[in-house]
């Protein structure tokens, strides 16, 4: 490698590596700071007719850059990817702006900020989609794992740091929720503009548009039926069994069977579907799946175990909690930054088979750990605990994602880089819905009897009591993970007033509530984090399933030695393997890939390299 490519393959890592954390830190950074918008547009969440505008905050850009960042990958694998990437760093950047001078208040003022979300998840899909391809054009394959991932570890952590600073800046201004990507996105913009390179392989092909429309109405219906199936329907505490969601469910599965009819028939696809023949790529797109399950909801519970239990028995006012929870789960932070970097540059040497799945196991051993915890830890543990998470998170996540852009042909690694995070991206929007379903289920089962009760003891009437218990745990739920006090906030200032002062002062002091919920909310944790820990001991296992170590480009100069070799007997071939010669005719993959190889004019293939 020349210096000219040695100086560009850190400015690529450097970018990208900005774009990713600024894309995955707006997918959190409105979590803490939920309250102070709402207040800010003076919209009341909690109210049953407002939980749309609640959940689209929360999941609408996660929707988003699920379903377009497939697309927008094969849009940079024909009219180039740093095009693509730095016109995500022009769209990103107006909508961070347009978001921060909503002047509008109420439910006009939420359907605008909503729409803004919406156009900062365009800009968001465009960044993700295209930026792990340019870091990969950018290495030569023995440094991949390690550049990939610092890329990745840094955009799984956005997620938790955003945390912290929805925290830190909501309460100064909503606003600056918003506009603090704006400067960084102006700076990623013109950097990328000046200093950016096409450097990976384009074809100009025509688009796929039916294609596109089936995947893109699939994913929307798909998620959508989660936001309502999390919210209450007549009786039910959940609504999955609701028309509504029934009917999205079906619509969405028949737009993704249509969408594998039409990739497998036309001539120029949005998605080769035989890249799912490529072991490696297809063991390492369902691990990510699975580990994204568990890592989604694991943040949400969190969130909510500090903010509602942990904090305000601690001494924190309701208010405060959102920024608090932000800063307590900083030990997960810091063991995935610590441990991505680290397992990516081991993952060049020895493969990612042994620390993508031995991460996964680490992940399961640490959900564990957190079922054995009471539900008021002491925090030294619940850090170490913690800590445990992030590195064994941080262990998969680096030489997972450069196995699965490493086994990609240099041609698809827009589209496939795309998918791969389409499952990531997808999977924490189902984990969203999977664990608070669960958490619902278990709360539904012991918290009507203990609100009723505990609020007749303080001088509640009857029948006020009854119909604050019955009302949908999802409603306790979200009252905790946006910083409010559940009490106050269902019985209202006229119930409240009415009561004893004692009484009054119980029930909305930091004590009552912690201790009404720990007991069904330790049930419904129980439910949540034992599916975590099945999620990734089967992440695990399909991390082990991927085979040893293969490139693409070296397994195409295999392919070469392969057909003109009919002397010796030559090792069996998987499909990842057969695909990339049969595609390549047996010619070197003129990117990093192959530079090795034709230095060493195509020497044997070690075994390790050519067998699974």
């Amino acid at each position: 490698m020349n210096e000219r490519s040695e100086r560009y393959k850190w400015v690529a890592l450097s970018n990208t590596t900005l774009a990713v954390l600024l894309a995955t830190l707006d997918a959190s950074i409105t979590l803490i700071a939920m309250p102070d918008i709402f207040r800010g547009i003076h919209l009341d969440p909690l109210v049953p007719a407002n939980s749309f505008y609640l959940l689209w905050m929360i999941l609408g850009y996660l929707v988003v850059v699920s379903v377009l960042v497939v697309s927008l990958g094969r849009l940079g694998d024909i009219f180039g990817r740093v095009r693509i990437y730095n016109l995500g760093f022009v769209v990103y950047t107006a909508a961070s702006l347009l978001l921060a001078v909503d002047w509008m208040t109420g439910a006009a003022g939420a359907d605008y900020l909503i729409a803004g979300r919406i156009l900062q998840g365009v800009g968001g899909a465009c960044l993700l989609a295209n930026a792990a391809a340019i870091v990969t054009d950018a290495f030569p394959v023995n440094q991949r794992g390690m550049a990939l991932g610092i890329n990745n570890i840094v955009a799984v952590s956005g997620m938790f740091v955003g945390l912290v600073l929805g925290g830190l800046l909501g309460p100064v201004d909503w606003r600056l929720v918003f506009l603090i990507s704006v400067p960084v996105g102006l700076f990623g913009t013109v950097w990328g503009y000046l200093k950016l390179q096409e450097r990976g392989e384009r074809r100009r092909r025509p688009i796929d548009w039916w294609g596109n429309l089936t995947f893109a109405a699939g994913l929307v219906c798909v998620m959508v039926a989660v936001t309502y199936g999390i919210r209450p329907y007549g009786d039910h505490s959940t609504g999955w069994t609701s028309p509504r969601v029934l009917l999205l469910l079906t619509l969405g599965l028949a737009s993704l069977a249509a969408f594998l009819i039409v990739e497998s028939r036309v001539k120029d696809p949005m998605f080769r579907l035989p890249l799912f023949r490529i072991r490696a790529f297809t063991f390492g797109s369902a691990s990510t799946f699975l580990s994204a399950v568990a890592r989604g909801g694991l943040m949400f519970m969190l969130i909510i175990w500090l903010q509602g239990i942990w904090l305000p028995e601690h001494g924190y006012d309701f208010t405060r909690t959102p920024l608090w929870a932000g800063i307590y789960m900083l030990p997960l932070t810091l063991g995935m930054l610590i441990a991505g970097p680290t397992s990516g540059y081991l993952s060049d040497r020895f493969g990612a088979r042994p620390f993508a799945s031995g991460g996964m196991v680490g992940a399961a051993l640490s959900f564990g750990l957190l079922l054995l915890l009471p539900t008021d830890f002491s925090y030294p543990l619940f850090a170490i605990v913690l800590f445990l998470n992030g590195v064994s998170m941080g262990l998969f996540a680096s030489p997972n994602r450069a196995a699965v852009m490493n086994s990609l042909p240099p041609g698809d690694r827009g589209a496939g880089g795309g998918m791969n995070q389409t499952f990531q991206n997808s999977a924490q929007v189902i984990s969203i819905g999977v664990f608070f379903t669960l958490m619902v289920a278990g709360l539904a089962t012991t918290l009507p009897h203990a609100l009723d009760s505990g609020l007749q003891a303080h001088g509640v009437d009857a029948a006020t009591a009854s119909r604050v218990a019955h009302l949908p745990p999802i409603s306790i739920i979200f009252a905790a993970f946006l910083g409010y006090d559940p009490v106050e906030h269902l019985l209202g200032a006229h119930v409240l007033a009415g009561l004893h002062a004692s009484s009054r002062a119980a029930l909305t002091g930091r004590a009552f509530f912690p201790h009404l919920i720990s007991g069904p909310f330790r049930a419904g944790l129980h439910e949540a984090f034992a599916f975590a820990i099945a999620a990734c001991l089967v992440a695990a296992g399909a991390s082990l399933l991927r085979g040893g170590r293969f490139h693409y480009g070296q397994a195409v100069d295999l392919g070469a030695q392969v057909a003109a070799s009919t002397t010796r007997e030559a090792a069996p071939l998987d499909e990842g393997q057969r695909l990339a010669a049969v595609r390549s005719g047996g010619r070197p993959d003129h990117t990093h890939d192959s530079e090795p190889a034709r230095q060493r004019a195509r020497p044997r293939v070690p075994a390790r390299e050519r067998a699974h």
